[in-house]
C-alpha cells in the first residue's frame, strides 16, 4: 500500500508555503516603507485556505476542440494580492506603516513557525509507522 504526501501531510505543506509568500510580501512593503506612492499588499489566509479546501471539488473543464489546451493541471493562486487601508494616510501616497507591517510579519512568522512544527510532527509520525517503533 503506498502513502500519498498528500493525504499523509494534510494542509500543512500549503500554508507553509502561503505563510512564507506573505512573510515576502511583508517584506517587500517594509522595504518600499520610503517610496512615493507605494501601495501597501497583503495576502488573505482564509481565502487562500477556502481556495485550497475548495480546489479538490473543482469544476469540469472539457475540451470541444482537438486545439484547446487540457486543464488537467490548473490550480487557482494561494491567495489574491489586497491592498491595506492605512489608518493614517501619509502625504506622499504611500500606504505602507511601519508599526502594522512589523506586528503582521511578527505575527506571520509565528504562523509559519506554527505550521512548521506540524508539519515536523507529521513526518515524525511517519518516520515512527515506518519503523514500526
Amino acid at each position: 500500500m503506498s502513502i500519498s504526501f498528500d493525504k499523509a501531510l494534510g494542509i500543512h505543506e500549503s500554508a507553509l508555503h502561503f505563510r512564507s509568500e506573505r512573510a515576502g510580501v511583508l517584506a517587500n512593503n517594509l522595504a518600499n516603507i520610503d517610496t512615493p506612492n507605494f501601495k501597501a499588499k497583503d495576502l488573505d489566509f482564509k481565502q487562500a485556505l477556502n481556495q485550497k479546501m475548495n480546489a479538490s471539488q473543482g469544476f469540469d473543464l472539457s475540451t470541444t476542440q482537438s486545439r484547446h489546451i487540457d486543464a488537467s493541471g490548473f490550480s487557482a493562486d494561494e491567495g489574491d494580492v489586497l491592498y491595506r487601508t492605512p489608518q493614517q494616510p501619509s502625504i506622499d501616497g504611500n500606504t505602507v506603516e511601519d508599526q502594522i507591517e512589523h506586528a503582521e510579519y511578527m505575527k506571520n512568522a509565528l504562523a509559519f513557525q506554527a505550521s512548521f512544527q506540524f508539519l515536523n510532527s507529521k513526518f515524525t509520525g511517519l518516520r515512527t509507522a515506518i519503523r514500526g517503533e
